[in-house]
């Protein structure tokens, strides 16, 4: 943990025989290994659905089951770490992310898949979080957050689009899938046995009891997030309201609410509070991170249709997408950096300028939609998508840092995560799946003279049109609302025992049901 309040960073955790200079690091690179890791890997979803019979809606499933149990964890995190020892969780997160990464190769049921990689994920939060805690000070000394979430989503953003591609590599090399899983399970023992190692016990304070801790509020809160992604999910392969089972799904979705919103408004330390809820600006966030991850979801549909039934690409090819993409992710959480810190220019300026950018990849894969395109034509486009939404996700999360007090800021992370971690994307690939199956349709009842291929592409370039057009309107409705609510000078980032007192005084005056 860091030293006490005003004093010089520190790393009291670590022991004496290692350099100081190397500890941040030394976390650095744990976090890095946390990021990377999962219980299912996408990279590695052709494999899976060839190996064990999968349809393609259930490894996507068993993916966005993961990005809930990321989103899931963020309100109990200070919780454990005022109650366990740095040593505790950094070992515990890593055995139990090993743990999954073997129990995912035993098993082809796709519910148990399902549960063990939202496990493994929550796991890979928990242990992200501890060590990214441990070494902000020697990120931001002055405790910056307009600093800290940059740098911090260069990690998190960069490994969503490395961790696929190290997978795609390793499965080519070795040509088995489970490489991958081997590898990180290997990774994370090392991280076990460095951290008993190079660590000792260490508190800063008396641990906190584990009471009042709403887990029927994050299991009611994951269910409704679940639901909602397998209603989009599989509404396709469904034929949406023509299944019972799809009816029982979506049936299934207001009951949940309804007891999310109930034990919310009833119980005295919800899951998330229902004061959360309240705070000016909210809304607009959730909108704005709504239409981003709808628009984001066009590669997952059109572009995959284009480089995979046009082009005819393969995996291994389609793979350096995903390193311009980590290029791309980099260069946008430093934009924002350099825009806050260096040119200090106006947030909602920032916000626009991600905007045009990301609307600027519908454009251009608007006028790319051509036989036989050549691979390098797709880089400045994807590039320009993953920089937009890194400008996106680092600048709202400062945004709703400064709209929300900090004993709410986490219950925040997981409000916008219920649109932005999976939610959002599985309603627009929605979306963009039942528009192209119709317009598809729609083109060969028109008897066309083209070929299955020429309809197609011309289905594609429609679809990139009409998002071209649907992006300009936001556009224009956005540039109308100048909603400078950032200060130019940003809060700092409160002491962790000031936190402490934070929830001492909340558990005295709230004990537990």
């Amino acid at each position: 943990m860091a030293g006490p309040p005003m004093g010089p960073f520190a790393m009291p955790m670590m022991n004496d025989f290692v350099p100081k200079a190397i500890r941040p690091w030394i976390y650095l690179i744990f976090a890095f290994c946390f990021q990377l890791s999962a219980g299912v890997y996408a990279g590695a979803m052709p494999h899976m659905m060839g190996d064990m019979c999968l349809m393609r809606e259930d490894v996507m499933m068993i993916t966005l089951s993961g990005v809930v149990g990321v989103n899931m964890m963020f309100p109990f995190l200070f919780r454990f770490k005022f109650r366990f020892t740095n040593k505790f969780m950094l070992t515990t997160a890593a055995l139990s992310i090993a743990a999954c990464n073997l129990l995912s190769m035993t098993t082809e049921n796709v519910v148990l898949l399902c549960a063990i990689n939202f496990v493994s994920n929550c796991f890979k939060l928990w242990g992200t979080f501890e060590c990214i805690s441990n070494i902000q000070l020697w990120m931001t000394p002055k405790r910056d957050f307009s600093i800290f979430f940059p740098l911090l989503y260069c990690i998190v953003l960069g490994n969503m689009s490395l961790s696929p591609w190290v997978t795609t590599q390793l499965t080519y090399i070795f040509q088995d899938w489970h490489v991958m899983h081997w590898t990180m399970a290997g990774v994370m023992f090392t991280i076990a046995l460095l951290v008993q190692v190079l660590t000792h016990p260490f508190r800063f304070m008396q641990p906190l009891p584990l009471k009042s801790m709403d887990w029927g509020g994050m299991a009611l809160w994951s269910a409704l997030m679940l639901e909602i992604i397998f209603v989009f999910n599989y509404g396709e392969y469904y034929k949406w309201n023509d299944s019972p089972v799809w009816r029982i799904g979506a049936f299934a979705i207001p009951i949940t609410l309804y007891a999310c919103v109930g034990r919310m408004r009833k119980i005295r330390h919800p899951y998330i509070a229902k004061e959360a809820w309240q705070h000016r600006h909210l809304v607009h966030l959730l909108v704005l991170f709504a239409i981003v991850d709808m628009m984001d979801a066009s590669p997952k549909v059109l572009q995959s249709a284009f480089t995979g039934s046009l082009l005819h690409f393969g995996t291994m090819t389609t793979s350096v997408f995903n390193l311009v993409e980590w290029i791309g992710s980099i260069c946008g959480c430093m934009f924002v950096l350099w825009w806050m810190k260096g040119l200090k220019f106006k947030f909602t300026y920032l916000l626009t300028i991600g905007y045009i950018i990301l609307l600027s990849y519908q454009v251009q894969m608007y006028f790319l939609i051509v036989p036989g395109l050549n691979i390098e034509a797709f880089y400045f486009p994807i590039f320009c998508r993953a920089f937009g939404v890194a400008i996106f996700f680092a600048a709202l999360t400062i945004y709703l840092e400064e709209i929300m007090p900090f004993q709410h800021f986490f219950m925040g992370l997981t409000m916008i995560g219920l649109i932005r971690n999976g939610v959002g994307g599985s309603i627009g690939s929605a979306i963009f799946s039942y528009a192209m199956r119709y317009s598809v349709a729609d083109n060969f009842a028109r008897a066309l003279p083209y070929v299955p291929e020429q309809v197609l592409m011309n289905t594609i370039r429609q679809l990139y049109g009409y998002t071209c057009i649907v992006g300009v309107v936001v556009l224009l409705v956005f540039l109308l609302f100048d909603i400078q609510t950032v200060r130019r000078t940003f809060k700092r980032m409160p002491h962790w025992l000031s936190v402490e007192r934070v929830f001492k005084r909340t558990m005295e005056r709230e004990p537990a049901d």
